[in-house]
């Protein structure tokens, strides 16, 4: 099962200064355990939301609305995708993140098999051709 872990950006996430060299080799050590452990899929520390936007939708409009943004709770500072076996087990490698102060959301990733009952074949294969392309790309 794949799991998102979205660690919550803090008012020093946004600042946009980097981690401590202490805490940067920690996150470093713990991705190379993940590494090594072959359950990391994906993991990046994200800037500041000054340096995004947000793209909202309605009416059939767009509105792009430049960072940075005031609902520090609701940002993101960082991510990892892992592929492990159930919601424990991703749990207990978050609770080994190297982190003293803050909050980490682990989601369930959709798998294909989850929208098979509810897609048509030809979207299903569509969905899976997709899937294969991607992971054909990134192994280029």
């Amino acid at each position: 099962m794949r799991f998102m872990i979205m660690v919550k950006a803090n008012a020093e996430s946004e600042s946009g200064e980097p981690p401590s060299q202490e805490l940067f080799a920690a996150m470093g050590r713990f991705n190379e355990e993940l590494v090594n452990a072959g359950v990391l899929l994906a993991g990046e520390g994200l800037k500041p939301s000054s340096q995004g936007a947000r793209v909202r939708f309605g009416g059939g409009r767009r509105t792009v609305v430049d960072g940075p943004f005031a609902e520090t709770e609701e940002l993101l500072a960082g991510f990892w995708l892992i592929d492990v076996k159930s919601l424990d087990e991703a749990i207990a490698w978050v609770e080994r993140v190297p982190c003293e102060e803050g909050e980490v959301e682990i989601r369930p990733v959709f798998e294909p098999a989850d929208f098979e009952p509810h897609l048509s074949e030809e979207l299903h294969e569509a969905e899976l051709r997709l899937r294969e392309r991607v992971t054909t790309q990134q192994h280029l």
